[in-house]
């Protein structure tokens, strides 16, 4: 029988953030995080990640069914991590394993070199060295742009990305659910706010403290990604000690193009001997 996954919330200052959760209490934990996105792109893997792990897939403020919204200087990517480190603390983590996708893979990076309490970390067609931000992303670095772009014209960006970031068509239910979040004008900010603190020197800066922490580490990437180029995480395998990288069908959320696949790739990684 499948792993039931429920939608639970943590405190964390002073905001309800929601996590997708699955697995038992007892199982390791894994803490799964989103960047561009939100929880939505775990959940097609939950179910059978659930079977070997206490799965935690956090929505950020102000994204997803967390409520808060955040600024620029709240959505770097250092600052993101320090949130998540209290959302770690306030579900009782001392140590966990962390899988990142998109600009969640960047916060991974930055829980995993500095912190000590990453033990496995699995990045997804995640940010790395200077792969980002992509274009569509970075125009938003612009307040200009940011205060000219309304709800209406974002969703429509949203629409677009989303659509382009699979493989497989998605069902016209699943893309309403994807861009469900981006119909509140506050949502639209903080997605805003994490496009303008988008900076890729925040990954180039850890090459070295990555190297040195040399976390288990497996990347698992959609082959035909137009946004993070497979390129990059065979760059990542080659500099970074103990990573390895398995490929999948699929683009830019792979656990829509191929969910199993994803799945087995990040539990064998979560149960080989370290």
């Amino acid at each position: 029988m499948p792993n039931p996954v429920s939608r639970r919330t943590v405190e964390v200052d002073g905001d309800e953030l929601s996590y997708l959760a699955a697995g038992e209490p007892d199982l390791p934990p894994l803490l799964l995080l989103h960047g561009t996105f939100w929880s939505r792109v775990w959940a097609p893997v939950l179910p059978e990640l659930g079977r070997a792990a206490r799965c935690i897939a956090l929505d950020l403020p102000g994204f997803g069914a967390s409520t808060g919204e955040l600024t620029p200087e709240q959505a770097t990517v250092p600052a993101l991590a320090q949130t998540v480190v209290r959302a770690a603390d306030a579900l009782g983590l001392d140590s966990f394993d962390v899988a990142g996708h998109d600009i969640g893979g960047g916060i991974a990076q930055h829980l995993a070199a500095p912190t000590g309490r990453v033990r496995k970390m699995v990045l997804m067609n995640a940010v790395m060295f200077d792969s980002w931000p992509v274009p569509a992303v970075e125009r938003f670095r612009d307040p200009a742009v940011r205060d000219s772009t309304g709800t209406a014209e974002l969703l429509k960006a949203r629409e677009t990305s989303t659509r382009g970031s699979t493989t497989r068509t998605l069902s016209e239910e699943e893309l309403a659910d994807y861009l469900s979040p981006w119909q509140a004008p506050s949502r639209v900010r903080s997605w805003m706010a994490m496009a303008a603190a988008a900076d890729s020197r925040y990954t180039l800066a850890l090459v070295p403290a990555l190297k040195e922490a040399a976390i288990p580490t497996r990347l698992v990437w959609g082959r035909d990604d137009d946004f993070q180029k497979l390129e990059y995480a065979r760059r990542y395998v080659e500099e970074i000690p103990n990573a390895d990288l398995v490929v999948v069908e699929g683009k830019h959320i792979p656990t829509e193009d191929s969910p199993h696949e994803v799945a087995r790739a990040i539990v064998e990684h979560l149960g080989a001997a370290s």
